[in-house]
């Protein structure tokens, strides 16, 4: 089947061009060179809000459903190299740890394409969801705010979005024009795991109308070492090989800024290379025979490889964004929102100096909103997602054929509030259609999703959320397609092209306090699935797994919160933790599930000086899938202190430090295909500086 690529490249951009278009139409202030002066114009940007991606702006204790939100001082001690491992201590977010250099956020125990990674709303086009070896192209070093939707929250995101959403905000483009016409920050860290150093800086300026931002980060990071007892292979060595990661992000951006809103763009470029540990050379050559896995016999003396001598990932990766936003744009509209983006992802697997694989991602995407004038109390957004993935990859793991997916999804997003009570209800209908270009196969799926919500604060400083949400998903390409050898994670795939729509029901409850000495927040999720696409174990052969693509009836049940008790005023106790059931209807586990746990977080603060220590207790996880291990559980003590000051002109800076396994703990993460090839890392210490102004 034979398709021309223009009319899709149209179908796709054609919305931007729309959106352009009425953006600079009816937006007088944008269209029209007036000359607003500098703090006017950061008077006239938007208010700072809690929640980015909940679709009308709201506050955390708005939301229907549990939402995480990282900025500030937390986000500056939380952050890690990748945004898996950023997110991984979070109540209810694990990652999917591929050595240091790939690791995607787990939500609720689903990953994949069923967790959305949005920069600042429009989706990151990288080919993280495909395999978890491969990375996700924002860094965290660069961003603002990093906000996680659970569940149903994350509906006008794309119905396949049933695990939740995470949106990670930056700068780089202006929405303001900064008062004293500059601002930024810079910051250098370094690791003594990875003996990594990093440093990151960040600038906008702007006069007038116009603004511009620029920023950067470099990463050197060489082989971490793991905690006490491992030692592969007889080695000696207690690094993991090939657990290296050296990137550098850039981005600048420019906006026009006027009273009633922005637009702007912005073009960023990533460069990383990282290697892939656990990669075993025996499997190659390996096929199938029916439901068999069937490996040639050696004929020959073994071939012997360097367990130093990994693959290394070669990534560039180059996107163009557009954002802008414009208040009252009409009668009856108090904004028109618009998130655009082209992406160019490549990247090279190298083994021996020589490219084995190619996997080339080309998209685009288009997501318009408009947001209505309240109707007889209902306050709302409606708007219109566009994108088209173009995926290859060429060489010996080429494992998947080549694809084209294209989507559209129509959604609505409404509200009312009715005394102590805040109602929601969402709409959204989705086609994809995704081809695979060499058999010439394609498939079709249609899904209507929807949600009800409510938050009652039923006493001051108390509140209880419940939504119920039904959402569709279609299959992935590579659900669809994928057939042959992946040895970075030690399978063989093989897709479905017959593979039907998932149908998830889920249930949500949470409670929390938010004000007083003792705060809480805890909630319980219920998720039936019908049709859930998993990847089913059908064979295994020393250490090598035959992957089928598989659809079974699936639940998850799971709960996860925290509590925390002010001791005096400078001192809290925390408790956290969290857990998550996942089997099969029909009997049996499903694979790769987070273990459950547990922890306790002291935190002081006196003058400038800040700091906390933390022991966090994981389980074994012995709810294993068939052809999975069982993975011991640990304990690791967590300990961090910043100061914070400021320098002669008022700008404030901060000098931070924080230990992780302090008892250098040796540890698994059973999320991970390559759990014993690259366990987590042993005793580290970061030190780090940061400055504003």
């Amino acid at each position: 089947m034979i398709h021309s690529t223009l009319a899709p490249h149209r179908l796709a951009l054609r919305p931007v061009a729309l959106a352009v278009a009425l953006l600079a139409v009816a937006g007088t202030g944008l269209a029209q060179a007036q000359a607003v002066a500098p703090a006017a114009a950061a008077e006239a940007s938007l208010p700072a809000v809690t929640v980015s991606a909940s679709g009308l702006q709201l506050g955390a204790n708005d939301m229907t459903t549990p939402v995480t939100v990282l900025e500030g001082d937390e986000l500056v001690r939380r952050r890690e190299a990748t945004l898996g491992e950023t997110l991984n201590s979070e109540p209810g977010i694990t990652s999917s740890h591929f050595g240091a250099g790939a690791s995607r956020p787990i939500i609720r125990g689903m990953d994949g394409p069923r967790v959305r990674v949005l920069s600042d709303g429009a989706e990151l086009h990288d080919a993280s969801t495909i395999s978890p070896d491969h990375a996700v192209a924002s860094e965290p070093m660069l961003a603002t705010q990093i906000e996680v939707l659970r569940g149903p929250s994350a509906l006008v995101y794309g119905n396949g979005a049933v695990g939740g959403v995470v949106n990670v905000l930056d700068g780089k483009v202006p929405t303001a024009i900064p008062q004293k016409g500059y601002e930024g920050s810079a910051e250098l860290r370094a690791n003594t795991g990875a003996r990594e150093g990093a440093g990151a800086f960040s600038l906008t300026g702007g006069a007038g109308n116009l603004a511009v931002h620029v920023e950067g980060v470099a990463r050197d990071a060489g082989d971490y070492r793991v905690g006490k007892g491992w030692a592969p292979e007889g080695e000696a060595t207690r690094k993991v090989p090939g657990s290296f990661n050296r990137t550098d992000t850039g981005s600048v951006g420019l906006s026009w800024v006027g009273e009633q809103g922005y637009l702007g763009a912005a073009y960023t470029r990533q460069t990383a290379k990282y290697g892939l540990p656990g990669h075993n050379h025996s499997f190659e050559g390996c096929g199938v025979n029916g439901n068999r896995l069937d490996c040639p016999a050696p004929t020959g003396p073994a071939e012997v490889h360097d367990p130093a001598d990994v693959p290394v990932v070669d990534l560039r990766s180059e996107r163009f964004d557009v954002r802008g936003e414009l208040r009252n744009p009409f009668a009856g509209f108090s904004a028109l929102r618009l998130r655009a983006g082209v992406t160019d992802y490549v990247h090279d697997e190298v083994e021996d100096g020589a490219i084995s694989t190619t996997f080339k991602n080309k998209a685009y995407d288009t997501r318009v909103e408009l947001q209505h004038e309240p109707i007889a109390g209902f306050k709302g957004v409606v708007g219109l997602q566009t994108s088209q993935r173009k995926f290859s990859a060429e060489g010996e793991e080429a494992y998947v054929e080549p694809t084209v997916t294209r989507k559209v999804g129509l959604f609505m997003l409404e509200e009312y509030r009715l005394g102590d009570w805040r109602f929601e209800g969402a709409l959204r209908h989705d086609r994809q259609t995704a081809e695979a270009q060499t058999t010439g196969i394609e498939r079709s799926h249609n899904g209507t999703s929807a949600s009800l919500g409510a938050v009652w604060r039923f006493t001051p400083g108390y509140q209880v959320g419940t939504s119920f949400t039904r959402a569709s998903r279609a299959p992935s390409a590579e659900e669809l397609y994928a057939r042959g050898l992946h040895m970075a994670t030690s399978t063989y795939e093989r897709g479905n092209a017959d593979l039907r729509s998932e149908t998830s029901q889920n249930i949500d409850v949470s409670l929390k306090k938010t004000s007083g000495d003792t705060t809480f927040g805890v909630s319980v999720f219920h998720n039936k699935i019908n049709n859930y696409i998993y990847g089913r174990t059908l064979d295994a052969l020393d250490g090598l797994q035959l992957l089928q693509y598989s659809q079974a009836d699936a639940t998850f049940t799971g709960i996860e919160g925290q509590v925390r008790q002010a001791l005096t005023r400078n001192l809290g106790l925390t408790l956290f933790g969290d857990t998550v059931r996942a089997k099969l209807d029909g009997g049996g586990n499903l694979p790769r599930i987070p273990a459950t746990r547990a922890g306790l977080r002291l935190d002081a603060n006196w003058a400038a000086w800040e700091g906390q220590v933390e022991w966090v207790q994981v389980a074994r996880q012995s709810r294993v899938a068939e052809f999975e291990t069982a993975t011991p559980g640990y304990g690791m003590l967590n300990l961090g202190a910043a100061y914070n000051g400021k320098l002669a002109n008022g700008s404030p800076w901060q000098l931070y430090v924080k230990g992780n396994n302090l008892t250098d703990r040796l540890a698994y993460a059973h999320t991970s295909f390559i759990k014993t090839a690259a366990p987590l890392m042993g005793r580290s210490v970061t030190v780090g500086v940061k400055v504003a102004f």
